[in-house]
C-alpha cells in the first residue's frame, strides 16, 4: 500500500472555515487502478437516471461520450498525481459535450445532472476505497472538496461550449450544414476527420446510407415543416438535398409540404460514401428530362429509370458503339438504312412471326421476310452470337432512347 501523507493529521478538530490542504500526490496510485470499473458505474448510473443518455451511448456518437468520460475522470487522477498536467484533451472534450447539448436543443441542466451525479458515485466510490486503506477523515475531506471543485471546472468548460453553440447565427450554422454536404458530396478525396468535426459541429449524425435528390433552379423550401437532420443547398446553381436513409412515405409527405417550387429528380439510396453516385444519377435524370428521353413529372424516380441512365451514361461510346454494330449497314441508302433498322429492332425486341412483325411495322409479312434476308446476309453471324446480338440490341435501344429528344436520322 502507498504510503500517505494525512492533510492535516494532528488530532486536532477541524475548523469548517480553515482552507482543505490539497490531495497528496501518492493519492493517485490509489484512484487510478479503481476508474475501469468506476467508469462503467458511473454510466450505469447516469444512463439510469437520464435516459436520453443511453440513446446517445448506443448512437453514432457513443465512442466519442465514452472516450470523453474516461478522460475527464483520468485528468482528475493525473492532476492529484502533478497538478501541473495538461489539461487540453479534458478541455476539449468538456467542450464538446456542451455543444452537443446546445444542438441537441437541451439546456445546460441535463449535464450538469450527469455531472454531479457522476461525482457522487466517484465519492461512494471513494469512502468504499478509503476504509480498505484506513484512510483519515481530513484526507477524505480534502478528497470530496478536490473532486466537487473538479466538476464544477467540468462545467464551466461545457457551458462554454454550450454558449459558442448558441451564439452562431442561424446563417453561421446552415453554412457549416452546406459545406457538410458539399465534403459528402465530394466522395473519398474529402478527409473524414474533416467530416467527423462538421457532423459534431453542427449536431448531424453521419448516416450509413444516404438519399439525394435533384431539382431544377430556381427552389425554395418551408423551412418550417423540412425535417431537421436535411441537408440542402438551394443557392447551388444545381440545388440538391441529401436525406439521411431512403425516402419512405413520411419523407415523401415532408416533401410535399416542404413546397420545393419546382420538379425534382430522387436519387437512388446508397451508402454515404457514395453519395455522389445519387445525385449524379439525379442529375442525369433531369438532363434527360430536359433533352424530352424521360417524360417530365413532379417527381421523378431515379428506380424508375435505370435502364435509359445506363445506355445513355456516355453518348460518345454510345455513338463509337454504333459506328462498330451497325457498320455492316452504313454503305446503303438512308431510307432502307432506317427501314431495316426498324426491323431489326422490332425482330430483337419480340422475336415474333413475319405475321406480329408486319403488324408492329404496318407492313405486309412478306415484306418482313424479305427485310430479314437481307439483314441475315447483311449482319451474318452478328445476328446468332450472343454477345454480338446483345450488343446491336443495346445500341439500337440507346438510339431508340437518344432519338424521343433528338429527331436527327440515324
Amino acid at each position: 500500500m502507498p504510503k500517505l501523507i494525512q492533510p492535516s493529521d494532528t488530532g486536532d478538530p477541524l475548523d469548517p472555515l480553515d482552507p482543505l490542504d490539497p490531495l497528496p500526490q501518492e493519492f493517485a496510485a490509489i484512484l487510478r487502478p479503481e476508474l475501469p470499473s468506476l467508469i462503467k458505474e458511473i454510466g450505469v448510473e447516469v444512463t439510469r437516471a437520464y435516459p436520453e443518455y443511453a440513446r446517445l451511448l448506443n448512437g453514432p456518437n457513443g465512442q466519442a461520450i465514452r472516450v470523453g468520460v474516461e478522460q475527464s475522470l483520468a485528468s482528475f487522477v493525473d492532476l492529484v498525481a502533478e497538478p501541473s498536467s495538461p489539461t487540453t484533451l479534458r478541455d476539449d472534450m468538456c467542450r464538446r459535450f456542451g455543444r452537443f447539448e446546445a444542438y441537441e436543443g437541451r439546456n445546460m441542466e441535463t449535464l450538469q445532472g450527469a455531472y454531479r451525479l457522476g461525482a457522487r458515485v466517484a465519492l461512494r466510490r471513494a469512502k468504499k476505497v478509503g476504509r480498505s486503506y484506513n484512510l483519515s477523515p481530513a484526507l477524505m475531506l480534502s478528497f470530496a472538496d478536490a473532486l466537487f471543485a473538479y466538476i464544477d471546472e467540468l462545467e464551466s468548460l461545457s457551458r462554454e461550449g454550450f454558449l459558442e453553440v448558441q451564439s452562431q447565427t442561424g446563417a453561421q450554422s446552415e453554412a457549416m450544414r452546406r459545406r457538410l454536404l458539399h465534403l459528402i458530396l465530394a466522395g473519398r478525396p474529402a478527409p473524414r476527420t474533416a467530416i467527423a468535426e462538421l457532423c459534431e459541429q453542427t449536431g448531424w449524425a453521419l448516416p450509413e446510407q444516404v438519399t439525394l435528390i435533384a431539382t431544377r433552379s430556381p427552389a425554395s423550401l418551408d423551412r418550417a415543416v423540412v425535417d431537421s437532420d436535411i441537408l440542402a443547398d438551394l443557392s447551388d446553381p444545381q440545388p440538391h438535398l441529401l436525406i439521411p436513409g431512403a425516402l419512405d412515405d413520411a419523407r415523401r409527405r415532408m416533401l410535399d409540404q416542404a413546397r420545393l417550387g419546382t420538379h425534382a429528380a430522387i436519387g437512388l439510396t446508397v451508402p454515404t460514401a457514395l453519395a455522389s453516385d445519387s445525385i449524379r444519377w439525379a442529375r442525369r435524370v433531369l438532363e434527360l428530362v430536359d433533352a424530352g428521353v424521360i417524360d417530365d413529372a413532379p417527381v421523378i424516380l431515379c428506380e424508375d429509370h435505370l435502364i435509359t441512365l445506363w445506355l445513355l451514361s456516355d453518348p460518345a461510346l454510345v455513338d463509337q458503339l454504333a459506328q462498330r454494330e451497325l457498320a455492316p449497314i452504313s454503305g446503303i441508302s438512308a431510307t432502307r438504312r432506317e427501314r431495316l433498322i426498324e426491323t431489326l429492332r422490332i425482330w430483337l425486341d419480340t422475336r415474333g412471326t413475319a405475321a406480329h412483325m408486319g403488324e408492329l411495322l404496318d407492313v405486309h409479312p412478306q415484306t418482313v421476310r424479305y427485310r430479314m434476308r437481307n439483314l441475315e446476309s447483311i449482319f451474318g453471324e452478328q445476328l446468332t452470337d450472343p454477345v454480338g446480338r446483345f450488343s446491336t440490341e443495346a445500341v439500337l435501344r440507346a438510339l431508340q432512347l437518344r432519338s424521343r429528344g433528338d429527331r436527327s436520322p440515324l
